[in-house]
């Protein structure tokens, strides 16, 4: 076990390492979209606000 472990040290760490950052970037879309701010920009500088969230179309 510790053989196999000492031998893929760099590949295991690299892993947690992507895994963690994944997870962050998860972690703050969802709280992001669950205070409300789906877009990166907001409603009011997107050039499609009239055709999204029942606005009128043009």
């Amino acid at each position: 076990m510790f053989e196999w472990l000492k031998a893929n040290l760099a590949t295991v760490l690299i892993s947690a390492a992507l895994v963690a950052v994944i997870t962050a970037i998860i972690v703050g879309m969802a709280k992001r979209k669950k205070k409300g701010g789906g877009g990166s920009c907001g409603c009011a500088e997107c050039p499609m606000r009239g055709a999204c969230h029942g606005g009128k179309k043009q």
